[in-house]
């Protein structure tokens, strides 16, 4: 189904805006380093349709396509043309999708009922339902060194670390971690795993084959971390969070540089090729894009224009595309005479869902 708003339908509805990314004045004032000048974006928006809003979105490798979370379903998206070419229906609050290209499994977490969904790579099709007994499920990536799926669950009374075989979809280890609010999990490739805890502002080390805790990190001025990369050539961990994200060293857990984003980040996307982090922020309606210069050295380079809700983002590495998906909602009905206000908070009550835009930014 696709929705449609008036304001929708005369400026965007079915059409592609092309937006050149205008770089920030503050990137213009903290000034760049001649290793990494101005580079200049362009952004193609598309309303895709379907219900529901999201969460994580990632990309396939080479394919161009892209999973995107829509609370109840997962849509895939041609990237290149941004049609949709399929849709895998019967995941109740679905956070994330992982991609074992190996075994041609995909999986997604299913917090309503707290399942993973197993699936096949080419048609789409479920293979199999994976109950998790720990609850809370969110964050979810494949680790190939190990051949693992990691979960990061909003567990009670404590945030859990699960690994599933990505070959047969059997729960091999659980990790009980420090935090309630665990977020994005990476993998340095060599046998650590690497995890934000969102209400600690801390990232803790796990050996990715037993599953166990060896280190906690404090991340300040980091608060409140949620998307997270790593870059095996440097051996650093890009921690992201509202405002201001930060860039560790993998060996040491020493903060070595700090990056001002906009507000709003729930994840983040590293290109590794091109040395380019994408910071998206949901609140501002932006992504902040920013250069490895060095392995401690770091350059905001363009501060891209997106859509307000565009929290989360993905890049495919082989085309150095990037993609994010931005839900829009509606004024919020008013309250019923005498019913209690519903509570404060970043987001505040939602109307109904208006837009549905697939955004992709090219360099």
């Amino acid at each position: 189904m696709l929705l449609r708003h008036p304001k929708i339908g005369r400026d965007f509805a079915m059409h592609k805006l092309q937006l050149v990314a205008a770089v920030s004045a503050a990137a213009i004032a903290a000034g760049w380093s001649a290793a990494a000048p101005a580079q200049t974006f362009t952004v193609a928006v598309t309303s895709i349709g379907g219900e529901g809003g999201h969460d994580y979105i990632v990309a396939e490798p080479g394919t161009g396509r892209v999973f995107v979370s829509r609370e109840s379903h997962v849509m895939v998206v041609d990237g290149r043309t941004a049609k949709v070419i399929g849709d895998i229906p019967d995941t109740p609050g679905t956070h994330g999708i992982a991609l074992a290209k190996k075994w041609n499994h995909g999986f997604t977490t299913n917090r309503g009922d707290s399942t993973v969904t197993m699936f096949d790579m080419k048609t789409l099709e479920p293979i199999k339902n994976i109950k998790i007994d720990v609850g809370g499920l969110d964050g979810i990536m494949y680790d190939e060194s190990i051949d693992r799926v990691i979960l990061t669950n909003h567990s009670r009374p404590i945030g859990t670390a699960v690994a599933i075989d990505a070959n047969s979809g059997d729960v091999t280890a659980t990790a009980e971690l420090e935090d309630d609010s665990p977020e994005g999990a990476a993998s340095d490739g060599m046998g650590k795993l690497f995890v934000n805890n969102e209400s600690k502002n801390t990232v803790q080390v796990l050996d990715a084959k037993s599953m166990k805790v060896l280190a906690s990190w404090p991340i300040a001025p980091c608060e409140g971390p949620t998307g997270i990369a790593y870059d095996r050539a440097s051996q650093r961990i890009f921690s992201g969070c509202s405002g201001k994200s930060v860039v560790l060293d993998a060996v040491t857990g020493k903060v070595v540089a700090t990056i001002a984003n906009g507000e709003g980040v729930d994840a983040l996307a590293w290109d590794p090729a091109e040395k380019l982090m994408y910071i998206p922020a949901g609140r501002d309606g932006n992504v902040t894009v920013v250069h490895q210069d060095s392995a401690d050295r770091y350059t905001v380079v363009a501060t891209v224009p997106t859509r307000r809700g565009g929290k989360t983002i993905a890049v495919d590495p082989a085309t150095h595309t990037a993609y994010v998906f931005a839900p829009e909602y509606g004024p919020p009905p008013a309250p019923a005479p005498g019913a209690t206000p519903a509570p404060a908070g970043p987001r505040g009550p939602r109307g109904p869902l208006v837009g549905t835009w697939f955004l992709t930014i090219r360099h």
